[in-house]
């Protein structure tokens, strides 16, 4: 299956190495990572650019929304820039926050998700926190929701619920038309 993924970015430099080496160290490798730079004052591009030099699946968009921040909005914005950059060869979609580390199986575990199952339609992991030095579940996570953070989608599901929305709550709309268009969630 053909993975790719958009990950919006905004002033990322502590924290976009971390993803990055993440998702380069896969035991599958995506077909395709997108950066959506979006406007960053930091080093965050520089971090990017690094990586791109020695992973060909991985590139840049560098964008200038607005530096207002609107709840949902801003950071859909930034997703939906980076989808109308890549080609639609794609079997899976991901749109990932740029502040994650991955575990090295990540993808092959999301991937085996909707082999199994051709109903699955929207898979996602569970977010920990590193609170001095251990690695607790976040209190957003539980296993009836995939977080906006880290959200992985068949291709026809996307489809079916009209990509993402740019609104607040963006990321309970999206698990709603998924269900509402027979698709399963698995978190």
């Amino acid at each position: 299956m053909r993975v790719y993924i958009i990950i919006p970015a905004h002033n990322e430099e502590k924290y976009i190495h971390s993803t990055l080496a993440s998702l380069c160290n896969q035991t599958i490798l995506p077909d395709k990572i997108l950066v959506v730079n979006d406007n960053s004052t930091d080093k965050t591009e520089e971090i990017i650019r690094s990586y791109i030099a020695k992973n060909k699946f991985l590139n840049i968009l560098n964008i200038s929304s607005s530096g207002e921040h609107i709840p949902g909005s801003k950071v859909i914005n930034a997703f939906n820039a980076g989808l109308n950059e890549l080609d639609e060869n794609y079997d899976i979609i991901c749109k990932f926050d740029a502040d994650l580390i991955f575990p090295e199986n990540y993808i092959e575990t999301i991937i085996s998700y909707f082999k199994k199952d051709d109903r699955i339609g929207l898979v996602g992991g569970f977010c920990f926190i590193d609170k001095n030095g251990e690695w607790t579940l976040e209190n957003l996570t539980n296993e009836d929701h995939v977080r906006g953070a880290l959200k992985a989608y068949r291709k026809n599901c996307f489809k079916d619920i009209g990509g993402l929305k740019t609104s607040m709550g963006w990321d309970t709309v999206d698990e709603l038309l998924a269900q509402y268009h027979n698709w399963q969630i698995v978190t």
